[in-house]
C-alpha cells in the first residue's frame, strides 16, 4: 500500500545488512519513461500490474533488499519468483496511518479499479499480503529503524536473503 514505507525501510535495511537495494516502482518508471500514475491514467491499472509482473519476473539480483510495488501480490508468478530465493516480509500498517502519510492517493499510481475505494483496496490486498508473507512485522508505533531491527532478527534466525513486500512502516 502507498505510504507503507517500503522504500524507506528497504533503504535502511539494505544499509544495515550491507546489501544492495532495488525499488521495483523505480524500475518500472525508468523502463517506461513515465510515472506510475501516467501508466494508470493512459492505459489502466491492469497494464501497470502487468508491467510490475514483467519487471519482477525478470529481476535477477543477489544479496539485495527489494521493495516491490503494492500490487506485486496480484501475480502468483512474480511472488513465486521472489519467494524462490528469499523471504517475503509483510510490513503491516493500519489504514489511519497510511492515510496520515499519503494525502493524495490519486497521484500515487495505484493499480486499482477506478471505482474501488482505498479501504476496499486495503482489505483486498491485506489478504494477499498475508498469503504470500514468510513473516509479518506489525509496524504500529515502530520507527523505521525498529522495523528494520525486527526484520534483521528474523532474517538471521532463518539465515535467508531479505526481500520486502508491501504494506507498512
Amino acid at each position: 500500500m502507498p505510504g507503507a514505507g517500503k522504500s524507506t525501510v528497504g533503504v535502511i535495511l539494505a544499509k544495515q545488512a550491507s546489501r544492495g537495494f532495488v525499488d521495483t516502482d523505480l524500475l518500472i518508471q525508468t523502463s517506461q519513461g513515465r510515472t506510475l500514475q501516467d501508466i494508470v491514467d493512459r492505459e489502466g491499472y491492469e497494464v501497470l500490474r502487468n508491467r510490475e509482473e514483467e519487471v519482477l519476473c525478470a529481476l535477477s539480483v543477489h544479496n539485495c533488499v527489494i521493495a516491490t510495488g503494492g500490487s506485486a501480490v496480484y501475480s502468483d508468478r512474480a511472488m513465486a519468483h521472489l519467494k524462490s530465493d528469499g523471504i517475503v516480509v509483510f510490513l503491516e500498517v493500519d489504514i489511519p496511518t497510511l492515510e496520515s502519510r499519503v494525502h493524495d492517493f490519486s497521484m500515487r499510481g495505484l493499480a486499482k479499479k477506478p471505482d474501488q475505494s482505498f479501504t476496499d483496496l486495503f482489505h483486498e490486498r491485506s489478504a494477499l499480503y498475508r498469503q504470500y508473507a514468510d513473516i509479518t512485522i506489525i509496524c504500529s508505533g515502530l520507527s523505521h529503524e525498529e522495523v528494520c531491527a525486527k526484520i534483521m532478527a528474523v532474517q538471521f534466525e532463518k539465515g535467508n536473503r531479505i526481500m520486502t513486500e508491501s504494506s507498512c512502516s
